[in-house]
């Protein structure tokens, strides 16, 4: 019997600049604190990395006390806690005097762990490219050699006009929304209300940039990251937000700031399951065909819907959906 082929070795061949859509999982949870650092270790240890854990140095350090906070973060990140290697950081924006030395200190000590690096308030590509090439040459001043995602934070109305530039940094592997800090940058002339749901999803220059984010982010094959909802406790109000987020607006990933936000989000974003079994159907019949075309129920499948099925399946894979055994066995084992 001949070798078959991976999805992820031959779906992307002969596509000019073609790279696999990052496979993140659907929620990404902030937290500032040591305390809710191990915190959110111990869940990620109990339930799987279904959730990634953002340490926070922007919001999370104490004033005069920054240094110390990074090397706090460095350490969590270091430590026997972190037992899936899904801890990334989000460093002080680029006004911030702190924002080199956090580099410096998570990277230099921790860069070898480190999932991701969020830049959070950029104001322009040059933001972007300011942070990201002193990010670089902390790397190889550490000998870092394998890349560290990055993820920019469009919160301000010069990060949106410059969105489609910034998504397309090769390094970028998602572009969240900052809808409150968004909301604050208009002085005043979106009202509060907007801040929270229904207002959200329904003030038009909230929405169009949660549109214009979402575009610019799929539209460079990326992943689009919508903002915190403020429903602490009423965890039916976060799984509204996120489907709405994901169903209205194509976000595939939301951030959560309590833990019991975390499963309602995952739950909301994660792929629908009768649409993951058709995935598995058309993808083990394309594998036993050689990535040829074929036809499943009377429809015609190529390497377009492939690449399409391929996503949809590696969503489903990394935010703990169950799979069909075989596709399990053949792309995942």
């Amino acid at each position: 019997m001949s070798v078959r082929s991976h999805p992820a070795a031959v779906l992307y061949q002969g596509l000019n600049k073609a790279r696999p859509f990052p496979a993140l999982s659907a929620c990404e949870h902030y937290a500032g604190s040591e305390k809710l650092i191990n915190k959110a270790m111990a869940l990620q240890a109990e339930i799987g990395p279904i959730f990634d854990i953002t340490c926070d140095c922007e919001d999370g350090a104490p004033t005069g006390r920054e240094r110390q906070h990074a090397e706090m973060i460095a350490g969590c990140i270091m430590s026997p806690g972190n037992r899936h290697d899904r801890l990334g950081a989000r460093i002080h924006d680029i006004t911030h005097a702190c924002w080199r030395d956090d580099l410096e200190i998570i990277v230099g000590t921790a860069g070898s762990r480190l999932a991701y690096l969020v830049l959070p308030k950029v104001r322009s590509i040059d933001d972007v490219l300011t942070q990201m090439a002193a990010f670089q040459t902390v790397q190889s001043a550490h000998r870092i050699n394998a890349p560290i995602p990055v993820h920019v934070l469009i919160e301000t109305p010069g990060g949106l006009r410059d969105v489609w530039q910034i998504a397309a940094q090769p390094s970028v592997e998602s572009l969240d929304f900052g809808l409150m800090d968004y909301v604050s940058a208009h002085h005043g002339a979106i009202p509060a209300s907007a801040m929270q749901s229904p207002g959200q999803f329904e003030h038009r220059l909230i929405v169009r940039a949660k549109a214009e984010i979402a575009a610019a982010a799929l539209g460079n094959g990326i992943v689009p990251s919508h903002n915190i909802s403020v429903e602490i406790h009423d965890t039916e109000a976060v799984r509204a937000d996120a489907r709405r987020a994901r169903e209205e607006f194509g976000y595939l990933r939301m951030w959560s700031i309590h833990p019991g936000q975390i499963l309602p989000i995952v739950e909301a974003m994660r792929p629908d399951y009768v649409e993951v079994s058709q995935a598995a159907d058309i993808l083990v019949a394309a594998q036993d065909a050689a990535w040829g075309p074929i036809q499943v129920a009377g429809k015609l499948h190529d390497r377009a819907s492939y690449r399409y099925y391929w996503d949809i399946l590696r969503r489903a894979h990394v935010n703990g959906t169950q799979l069909p055994e075989v596709a399990k066995e053949r792309f995942f084992n």
